[in-house]
């Protein structure tokens, strides 16, 4: 039997970060598993968009915490060469008069009370940061410049270099097939590689989160959903300097940003398509969604009506009744610490997700309360539900 301090299920971008905070903490007897190879599930798909607005304050404070990783990563890492991708464009979102209007001068100000630069724009200003789209529609533009995307593959490999080089054991290409038990507590895992013990264990296995209600008899609200990317070209450029743009307004509640500094990567901030099991497979993406989503384009950038798909993929979210993830230890299951159900928002949260997760299976007090972030919401009604909608900002 091979003994370890902390097994951690999944290597994507949360698993690895949870990684490395073990270690960070001194806990560096730590074993990573994962099915296939580091980074290349869901990771591999995220659009890696990176702001700290939120309509849930307790996620503007997770993605806060988060932004200041992203911005000094290198240095964090203790890695000079590690890179989280980062291009600070700055990040628009506007809302129409109508029923988002409320909710998004009431997340601004929450921003603001935790001393984010936000700033609200009229739609010259905005015009002037992104003269592709018009905005005389908007009755309220909120501006965060200390916004933009980055690459979660990157990130993911940069934790998991750093793991490695405080210790951290990482075996890909290995299932993880239950948990041990003994006196109802977890005291490791059973895997296709054999078995592995350990006093706690973090379970960070996205869409496959599904496997701990099969090991433990618990149930965990999660689902896969599908969702599409495509990726536009017009004739005017979607640089890198023009920031990412979320639509209130728009029936499918696009999110926009530049992708390779002159096409445009859009998809719909609403519900997805249910999936029956996890499955992070590049699905189909019909006809009659790219002209849906196209026409939607077009309506807000007036130049993209000529626009061809350059390319398009499918990423899969793992997906909780409220769209917030789960997060810390299992009440009923001893030496278990779980965080899924991150519905789009993992790679935005996951420097500060690893962190409260390590700490939470090291037994210290969390540097963010994740208490709210509990399973048991979901049978006491305390759910964290966001004011845009399902499918959303959150």
């Amino acid at each position: 039997m091979r003994s370890f301090d902390a097994i951690v299920v999944g290597a994507g971008v949360i698993g690895t970060s949870v990684a490395y905070h073990l270690a960070r903490l001194g806990c560096t007897k730590v074993l990573v598993l994962n099915r296939t190879q580091i980074g290349a599930g869901t990771t591999s798909q995220s659009s890696g968009i990176l702001r700290t607005h939120y309509s849930v304050i307790e996620n503007v404070r997770l993605a806060q915490a988060s932004w200041r990783v992203f911005n000094d990563f290198a240095n964090y890492l203790g890695d000079e060469e590690a890179s989280a991708g980062m291009v600070k464009s700055g990040y628009l979102i506007a809302a129409p008069d109508g029923a988002k209007l409320d909710a998004l001068r009431s997340a601004l100000d929450a921003q603001r009370a935790l001393g984010i630069e936000v700033r609200e724009l009229d739609a010259q200003q905005a015009s002037s940061l992104l003269p592709i789209a018009r905005f005389d529609d908007a009755a309220l533009i909120g501006y965060e410049p200390e916004a933009g995307f980055a690459d979660a593959y990157l990130v993911a490999t940069g934790f998991a270099r750093a793991a490695r080089r405080l210790g951290v054991k990482i075996m890909e290409g290995v299932e993880v097939n239950s948990l041990r038990m003994e006196e109802g507590r977890v005291v490791g895992v059973e895997t296709s590689q054999g078995d592995f013990s350990a006093p706690v264990v973090v379970s960070a296995q996205n869409i496959w989160a599904k496997d701990i209600e099969r090991w433990t008899g618990i149930e965990q609200p999660v689902k896969a959903e599908r969702h599409a990317v495509l990726a536009l070209e017009g004739p005017q450029p979607y640089t890198f300097q023009m920031p990412v743009y979320k639509d209130l307004g728009s029936p499918g509640m696009l999110y926009c940003r530049s992708y390779g500094g002159n096409q445009m990567l859009v998809s719909e901030g609403i519900v997805g398509d249910k999936l029956d099991s996890p499955d992070n497979e590049q699905g189909d993406i019909s006809m009659d969604y790219m002209v849906e989503v196209g026409a939607q384009v077009a309506d807000r950038f007036p130049s993209y009506e000529t626009a061809g798909v350059a390319s398009s993929w499918t990423g899969a979210y793992d997906v909780t009744p409220d769209w917030n993830p789960v997060l810390g230890r299992l009440q009923d299951v001893p030496g278990l610490v779980v965080g899924y159900g991150f519905s789009g928002h993992g790679f935005k949260l996951s420097p500060a997700v690893g962190l409260v997760l390590a700490q939470s299976a090291l037994g210290l007090q969390t540097e963010i309360d994740i208490t709210p972030y509990a399973l048991e919401r979901f049978r006491n009604g305390g759910l964290l539900t966001g004011k845009y909608g399902l499918g959303a900002v959150s």
